[in-house]
């Protein structure tokens, strides 16, 4: 299907199609990390080198919350980048799924008020791209709102509501530092955003195609 780039109609993030070898191997690994009911899968061999330019971040309630997620994706089989520790704005771990898509766990918590609870709060698309302003008006001038802003390093678009994932922009360097992995990489980036409007190919090369509907791994 050909892509094209058109203001005719306003678009929202309606799902997030991960591309994947081995759908069946990553079907249980999702579920076994608590996630199959926020990402679809779809097989593709795709060439794709280094880092894929965006990661899939879990917000969550506290320490105890983000080292369950981190523990089960390890145990399913998933690398982990960055163990999960303290740092100035609060608690959180990288993990590299067996498929290659990178996952952040946080919270803003540094010490936990209860035990942990399995539960996601957010779940963010962060997509890595070579300049914020412009990719945060080509996004504006396709009808998302713009829900924060921080000059050219970050932006964030409000999300259609419980349950969906938030999109959001951050310069592609910057992104990379904070996942713990190098910069470079080429080819595919092997995700698939699904919109609420016609479909189109953002200026960093992230598909959006249509989607009449969320389609969970576990579908």
């Amino acid at each position: 299907m050909a892509l094209t780039t058109s203001t005719a109609s306003t678009t929202s993030l309606a799902s997030v199609t991960l591309e994947v070898t081995d759908p069946e191997a990553a079907r249980r690994f999702y579920t076994a990390f608590g996630v199959d009911d926020r990402v679809g899968l779809r097989a593709s061999d795709a060439h794709s080198t280094g880092f894929r330019g965006f990661t899939l971040a879990l917000t969550v309630s506290g320490p105890a919350t983000v080292d369950g997620f981190v523990d089960a994706a390890v145990a399913a089989g998933a690398t982990p980048l960055k163990p999960a520790a303290k740092s100035l704005w609060g608690y959180g771990g990288v993990v590299q799924a067996p498929d290659g898509t990178v996952w952040k766990v946080a919270t803003s918590a540094k010490k936990d008020t209860g035990p942990a609870t399995g539960e996601i709060d957010e779940v963010v698309l962060l997509l890595g791209v070579q300049d914020v302003k412009a990719a945060k008006r080509f996004y504006a001038d396709r009808g998302l709102t713009v829900a924060r802003s921080f000059g050219g390093k970050y932006a964030e678009f409000a999300s259609d509501g419980a349950g969906a994932v938030k999109l959001a922009l951050y310069k592609r360097g910057g992104l990379a530092k904070d996942l713990g992995v190098p910069a470079e990489g080429a080819g595919s980036h092997r995700v698939v955003l699904g919109s609420t409007g016609a479909p189109f190919t953002d200026p960093d090369g992230f598909v959006w195609e249509a989607a009449a509907s969320h389609t969970p791994v576990s579908s």
